[in-house]
């Protein structure tokens, strides 16, 4: 029987950590629909080779960093309880992997191609694991002292402050530090429009996104038998709430409706496993409210150049995440209980301390070192060089 268990619980993390992987080719074909066309190619392969390098990053530092748990051991240890412990770095990794996916939203069209990848090998191999570690697995005594201070630890059952709140503010430093696409704003004040290349493509990279974070967040229970069916429907309702408040206050504008139902499963990941449907379903729709609202703001009034509006849509709406799980995980509200505002508060603030604190530091180091992002020519032709030279031989040019 235990053998049956053990077996049970990794073909269920398994199955988790393959959704999320399928998750990271919605980030690209999001990526893909939003930037011009000439920047299509460049959105696909960074996506990839950013997972990549955050596969080793995560399996040589960043795991260990989190959980104390490295590889080195003989593969006959690595083997026990039918692998779980290999299965669920494999899942947990896809979510770590998500942060660089989440910044090249923001830094699109203008970022160069090396500086990036490194810039993901630092934040996979210690920003990120350093507060994972704190939220998810106790680290460094500071659950211990949320929970003597407030009466409750800081709860994120699914990441909304762990990965999507930490990975948007990150994304606002690399954006801050590369400045704005050329030609974006003129002197005077103006703003230059450039639409999204294609809005089928968007419009699948949500929907990829969408059916993906099911597993991201049902098997965050990461043992079969801690799996919750509440979790499900709060993630429904959320996506639900999320894509009518960004139809109403968008005014049907399709990345607007597109991007609604992920600004509710962000909001709602936190908090899925302790709040009511219908919590769910308000907290879905203030996060879809609060991407409309701001999206347009930091991009004309701010002139805050997030192509993807990571920001907003991870940054904010994650945060507001972290808080709402106090609200709405309340007994009081329909909620599970066993959460405090005042430790959602605490949690949140941390969570974003770090990343803004961590994208400071590499971002400010990287761009001293070797500069952030392309010259005007390579600008101008719409993708780092070096990436059009992938593939090409003496006598042939790439297909592309």
């Amino acid at each position: 029987m235990e053998d049956i268990r053990h077996g049970s619980d990794a073909l269920f993390v398994m199955l988790g950590a393959i959704m999320v992987l399928a998750m990271h080719s919605g980030f690209a074909f999001l990526e893909l629909g939003t930037v011009r066309q000439k920047n299509q190619v460049n959105a696909l392969v960074k996506i990839l080779v950013d997972f990549s390098v955050s596969t080793i990053a995560y399996f040589f530092i960043g795991y260990g960093i989190a959980y104390g748990v490295h590889f080195m051991s003989g593969a006959e240890v690595l083997a026990q309880k039918n692998g779980f412990e290999l299965v669920k770095f494999f899942f947990l990794l896809t979510f770590a992997a998500a942060i660089p996916a989440i910044i090249s939203g923001g830094i699109a069209e203008r970022a160069r191609f090396n500086p990036q990848l490194a810039a993901t090998f630092l934040v996979v191999g210690f920003v990120y694991p350093f507060f994972e570690g704190i939220a998810w697995n106790g680290a460094f005594g500071i659950q211990d002292k949320i929970l003597e201070a407030t009466g409750a630890t800081f709860h994120d059952f699914a990441g909304s402050i762990v990965v999507h709140a930490v990975g948007g503010w990150l994304g606002l430093m690399a954006v801050v530090h590369l400045g704005a696409r050329r030609g974006r704003y003129s002197k005077d004040g103006g703003v230059s429009s450039h639409p999204p290349s294609s809005i089928p493509f968007l419009a699948l990279g949500a929907w990829i996104l969408t059916v993906g974070w099911f597993g991201f967040n049902v098997m965050s229970a990461q043992t079969l038998d801690k799996m919750s069916g509440l979790v499900a429907m709060n993630s429904l309702m959320a996506m639900v709430g999320g894509t009518l408040a960004a139809t109403f206050f968008g005014k049907n504008d399709p990345g607007f409706v597109h991007n609604g139902p992920l600004a509710g499963l962000v909001a709602v990941c936190a908090g899925s496993d302790v709040m009511h449907p219908v919590g769910s379903l308000v907290v879905g729709g203030v996060a879809g409210w609060l991407f409309v609202f701001m999206f347009p703001l930091i991009q004309n009034r701010w002139k805050i150049d997030d192509v993807l509006g990571v920001w907003p849509l991870h940054g904010l709406c994650g945060a507001w995440g972290g808080i709402a799980c106090g609200i709405f995980g309340a007994k009081a509200l329909g909620g599970m209980g066993g959460v405090s505002l005042g430790a959602q508060l605490i949690g949140t603030a941390l969570g974003i301390g770090i990343a803004v604190v961590g994208g400071l530091i590499i971002y400010q180091f990287l761009k001293r070192l070797v500069g952030l992002r392309l010259d005007a020519e390579q600008e101008f032709e719409g993708a780092d060089l070096s990436i059009h030279k992938i593939g090409a031989t003496p006598d042939r040019e790439p297909s592309w």
